[in-house]
């Protein structure tokens, strides 16, 4: 699980730069604190799979690890950075020595470098290079280097999943508006996950884009004003790993390739 904690978690990134500080996540159901990513880990453990979270810091996953174990499941915590090629090589290195190769790899990092643009910053034009950077790390070099490091092994085992967590800016060019992140880099996500599908199917290794279609909720998410009194625009991260689960358990003979997931009252973004 490549990216298994949220930036809207309790003390995350994001949950700090909107609200100023952590909040209680006390009262949030243990399926929804840590986001997609901690959804999909908890939902997994949950079917029998000995779970891997990755996350920069083992400490951001502590908690998620805990709450897998308390539900019965195994797991193991493995610090990886996408912006390092060398920590990237170290933490598969490590997970295939520890919990071998990987049946199911969902790549799920985030980023929130955009956000905290003011409203006169939304051209391109005062867009820093360094938040280009990281949606590039994120977004493409960093699922190819992590694909290098599961596909061999999934190609000679003639099986396996591989699934992209992405979301709506990656389906056509779009202007980046005050409060998001710089998501353009996505449409190569997408683009990659349509390479590999090509690549690997055919040798038995079943490649996913899944676009997560609106809000997510979370801890920090859910505390927002704008979502207080518009619930039904809000996606529950369990039910995001159903699909996830769904996916995987597809038969060979009727793979879905994509998957948009969007909230009943909200129109699909195209």
């Amino acid at each position: 699980m490549i990216g298994a904690t949220s930036k809207w978690q309790a003390d995350g990134r994001n949950t700090i730069l909107a609200h100023g500080h952590a909040i209680d996540d006390s009262d949030v159901e243990v399926g929804v604190r840590w986001g997609v990513g901690g959804a999909i880990a908890q939902k997994f453990a949950q079917e029998g799979f000995f779970t891997v979270v990755t996350t920069r810091h083992e400490a951001n996953a502590a908690p998620l690890a805990r709450a897998i174990r308390e539900q019965g499941g195994e797991c193991m915590i493995v610090e990886l950075d996408l912006v390092s090629q060398n920590s990237i090589s170290d933490a598969f290195a490590a997970i295939r020595r520890d919990a071998g190769d990987p049946e199911v790899l969902v790549y799920n990092a985030g980023y929130l470098e955009g956000r905290d643009l003011p409203p006169d910053k939304e051209l391109l034009e005062f867009v820093p290079v360094e938040i280009l950077d990281t949606g590039l790390h994120i977004s493409a070099r960093g699922p190819f280097l992590v694909a290098q490091e599961v596909l061999p092994a999934m190609r000679k085992n003639g099986h396996g999943s591989f699934f992209f967590s992405n979301n709506s800016s990656s389906l056509r060019g779009k202007k980046r508006m005050t409060g998001q992140s710089l998501y353009y880099p996505r449409v190569l996500m997408r683009t990659l996950a349509q390479v590999l599908t090509e690549e690997y199917s055919e040798h038995g290794v079943h490649v996913a884009n899944i676009i997560i279609d609106g809000s997510i909720d979370s801890p920090g998410s859910r505390a927002l004003p704008r979502n207080q009194n518009r619930r039904d625009l809000i996606i529950n991260p369990v039910k995001i790993a159903e699909a996830y689960w769904y996916l995987h358990t597809q038969d060979k003979s009727c793979w879905t390739h994509e998957l948009m997931l969007t909230p009943f009252a909200a129109k699909p973004s195209f």
